[in-house]
C-alpha cells in the first residue's frame, strides 16, 4: 500500500504503520474502523451490511435485526475517507445489505441510498421500510431502472431518476414458502435474474430456493438454502451461487447454457441456520479475481471457465467471522463485520457493535488453516451407477473418507478423481461395504485431486463424509 508522508505519519500515530515508512513501509497491523448502535432501550444488531468504494470514499450501511425502533436504533449510512476517518451521515434504523453501481447514470446504490459522483446522496423513501438485500440490473430498461429484492420476498423495480418504486411480484407467494422467508443475494446476467432464499432452520427443514426469472416466468433451480449470486459478465459469463444442505456446502455454476452443482466442505456447523450465515458473499476483490466466503471458509474463485468447467477454485482459510460484505479500497482488502449483537441473547456485550477490517487480500492466508467436512451423500437414496456430485478435494492436507450404507446390501462404492478439474474422471479405488455397512479410507499424505466423486454399484441408502484436517 502506498501512503503519502502525511498519511503515513497519521497512521503511525494510530499504530498502523511504522513512522519510518514515509510512504513505503508494510502494514504492522490492520486498522479497524468501529461502528455501533444505540445502547437502548431496545437493542439488536449493528452489522455492516454492505461496503462500496465511490466518490473518493468508502461507504458502509449498518443494520439492526428488523425495521423499526422496537428492534434497535442508531444504524445508517457511513462515509470513510482516505485517512480512515468515519462519519455517520444518515440514520435509517433498517436492514440493508445491497450495493451496486448503476453505470448508465454514474450513481452508486447502497441500502436505501443513491449516491452521485460528488458524494451527494438521496434517500429512496419508497423502500425505507423494506429489508433490502440485493440490487440488480434491469432486464428491459437498464438505462433507467434497477431491481430491488427484499428479505421478505417482495421484488421491486425502481426508477433511478425519480426514485419511485413499483412492486413486481412477491416471491414468497410465488414459491409458496411456508417458513420465514430469508431472501439474500441476487444478480442479473445471461438474460436472467437469479435470486437466492436462505430459509433453513433445522436439519431437513428448508424452504430455501435458488431460482431464475427471464422477465416472463420463474424457474426453480434448486430447493435448498442459497445465499449469494454473482458473475463477471465480461470474463466467461459464468454465474456463481453458494448455498448448503445437510450434506455439505454447495456451489452452483451457470456455464455453457446450463446449471452445474459442485459440493464443498463445511468449515463449521455454526453456520447451519438461516440466521447465522449472514451474508456469505461472492465478490471481485482484485482486478479480474474473485473471492467467495461460504460456510466458514474463504475460497479463491476464478471467474473464467474453460470447457464449461470451473478450474480455479481452491480454499484460502477457515474462520469464524460473520463477514456481511468485503471489497477493495485504496489497495486494501476491507471486511465488514457483525461482532456483537444483543437481542435478549447476549447479556455480556449489551451495546451492538461491529468492526470494519482493513488489510491485504494476502492476509487471509494467515487466518485458520483450511479444514472442514461434508460429502455428496447423507442418508441419501443412491441409484446404482449414478455418480455423485463432485466434491472439492484440492487445497487440504489430511483426507479421510467415511462410508456407511444403511440397508445391508453390501454395495461397492467406487471412488473417482478429476485431477485436472475438467471433468476427466479416473478410477482411484473401490470399497465394498460389508458386515455393518461401514468402511473408511485414509488418503495417502500429499495425495490430492481437484474433485472427487462416488458411484455405488447397487441401489442403497448411504452416507459419505469426507473429513479434511
Amino acid at each position: 500500500m502506498h501512503l503519502s508522508r502525511r498519511n503515513a505519519l497519521k497512521l503511525a500515530a494510530l499504530g498502523i504503520v511504522s513512522a519510518a515508512a514515509e510512504g513505503t513501509s508494510a502494514l504492522l497491523k490492520p486498522p479497524i474502523v468501529g461502528v455501533k448502535a444505540d445502547s437502548g432501550p431496545n437493542r439488536s444488531e449493528c452489522g455492516v451490511g454492505a461496503l462500496i468504494a465511490w466518490a473518493d470514499k468508502l461507504w458502509a450501511v449498518t443494520y439492526v435485526s428488523s425495521r423499526g425502533g422496537n428492534h434497535g436504533s442508531g444504524v445508517g449510512l457511513y462515509s470513510i475517507d482516505e485517512d480512515l476517518n468515519s462519519q455517520q451521515v444518515h440514520i435509517s434504523n433498517g436492514v440493508y445489505a445491497n450495493r451496486m453501481l448503476h453505470a448508465p447514470t454514474d450513481q452508486v446504490i447502497i441500502g436505501p441510498y443513491i449516491i452521485d459522483m460528488e458524494g451527494n446522496f438521496r434517500v429512496i423513501k419508497d423502500l425505507l421500510n423494506h429489508r433490502l438485500t440485493a440490487t440488480m440490473t434491469h432486464l428491459t430498461d437498464p438505462e433507467n431502472k434497477v431491481y430491488f429484492m427484499t428479505m421478505e420476498g417482495p421484488l421491486f423495480e425502481l426508477d433511478v431518476h425519480t426514485l419511485k418504486a413499483r412492486l413486481i411480484i412477491d416471491l414468497t407467494k410465488e414459491f409458496k414458502i411456508k417458513t420465514q422467508p430469508h431472501f439474500k443475494g441476487a444478480y442479473t446476467s445471461a438474460g436472467r435474474v437469479v435470486v437466492a432464499n436462505n430459509s433453513y432452520y433445522s436439519l431437513g427443514n428448508t424452504d430455501g430456493k435458488l431460482a431464475e426469472w427471464d422477465g416472463r416466468s420463474w424457474t426453480v433451480i434448486e430447493n435448498t438454502a442459497f445465499m449469494d449470486v454473482n458473475a463477471m459478465r465480461s470474463l466467461g459469463g459464468a454465474i456463481f451461487a453458494n448455498g448448503w444442505d445437510d450434506s455439505s456446502a454447495i456451489l452452483r455454476v451457470f456455464t455453457g447454457g446450463k446449471w452445474k452443482r459442485y459440493r464443498l466442505p463445511k468449515s463449521s456447523h455454526t453456520y447451519d441456520h438461516g440466521w447465522t450465515t449472514e451474508w456469505t458473499r461472492i465478490r471481485e476483490v482484485e482486478t479480474e479475481r474473485m473471492l467467495m466466503d461460504c460456510h466458514g471458509m474463504f475460497y479463491d474463485l476464478s471467474p473464467l471457465n474453460y470447457e464449461d468447467s470451473i478450474w480455479g477454485l481452491r480454499p484460502v482459510c477457515s474462520h469464524l467471522r460473520i463477514v456481511p460484505d468485503f471489497c477493495s479500497f485504496r489497495g486494501m482488502f476491507v471486511m465488514a463485520g457483525n461482532e456483537a449483537a444483543e437481542a435478549g441473547r447476549n447479556l455480556y456485550s449489551p451495546q451492538p457493535q461491529a468492526g470494519i477490517w482493513f488489510g491485504k487480500t494476502d492476509d487471509l492466508w494467515s487466518f485458520g488453516k483450511p479444514q472442514g467436512w461434508g460429502g455428496p451423500w447423507r442418508e441419501s437414496e443412491v441409484k446404482a451407477g449414478e455418480p455423485s456430485d463432485p466434491f472439492l478435494m484440492t487445497g487440504f492436507d489430511k483426507k479421510v473418507l467415511h462410508l456407511k450404507e444403511s440397508g445391508g446390501s453390501g454395495a461397492r462404492v467406487t471412488i473417482e478423481v478429476d485431477f485436472l478439474g475438467t471433468g476427466a474422471w479416473v478410477q482411484y479405488e473401490s470399497i465394498t461395504l460389508e458386515g455393518n455397512g461401514y468402511a473408511y479410507h485414509v488418503f495417502p499424505d500429499g495425495f490430492s485431486a481437484h474433485w472427487v466423486r462416488l458411484t455405488a454399484n447397487s441401489p442403497c441408502v448411504a452416507t459419505a463424509e469426507f473429513i479434511y484436517t
